[in-house]
């Protein structure tokens, strides 16, 4: 059976993702997307009206893929116990820390990058930096713990402080915040028994 080639749409975007994941989105221009996609300059506009309509398909599928479909995934499947979920996230964020060209969290990156409230592509890392802490924010109530948006701030800071304490080099930082987000959980008290959960 024959593999269909990525549609024009899809190569402009393959392109974007890994040029803005390593390089940031102020370092990439056009040029490099339009080389490393293969595709022409009216096509790639046709497609995407701006560098901006770019970097928001970008972020969006960086939402899709790394958020949904890695971490929460993963967390997902290597803990039932919503407590252990949360720790589990440490988990995951080790082994990432640990790959060859860890490239840091897009939404910080591309967040610093702009540094202006009133920018789209700024409210947009803004926004999804808040999807994540949703996420956050539902297992600390299933964890039965009482101010699960304040913890989820907490946690969130745990999680962003590791990820730039590697992109300095420290690449057990998971490891330490994993043993820090212990500490913060025994402060919330014992995990109230209830429904038992299953792993997703």
């Amino acid at each position: 059976m024959a593999v269909t080639a990525p549609d024009a749409r899809t190569r402009i975007l393959d392109a974007a993702y890994d040029l803005f994941s390593r390089r940031g989105i102020r370092g990439v221009g056009i040029n490099a997307i339009i080389s490393q996609s293969g595709v022409a300059r009216m096509t790639l506009y046709r497609h995407f009206a701006s560098k901006e309509a770019l970097v928001l398909a970008y972020l969006e599928r960086r939402e899709e893929q790394w958020t949904r479909h890695w971490l929460q995934a993963e967390v997902q499947r290597r803990a039932a116990d919503p407590r252990e979920r949360l720790l589990a996230i440490f988990d995951v964020f080790d082994e990432w820390l640990h790959q060859t060209g860890f490239e840091g969290c897009s939404f910080i990156n591309v967040m610093l990058e702009t540094a202006d409230d009133r920018d789209s592509i700024y409210r947009a890392s803004i926004a999804y930096l808040a999807g994540i802490r949703g996420f956050l924010e539902q297992l600390a109530r299933d964890a039965a713990i009482a101010d699960g948006e304040a913890f989820a701030r907490k946690w969130h800071i745990l999680m962003k402080g590791s990820i730039v304490a590697a992109g300095e080099g420290d690449r057990d930082a998971a490891k330490r915040a994993r043993q820090m987000g212990r500490l913060l959980l025994n402060d919330e008290g014992p995990a109230v028994a209830g429904p038992s959960r299953s792993a997703v």
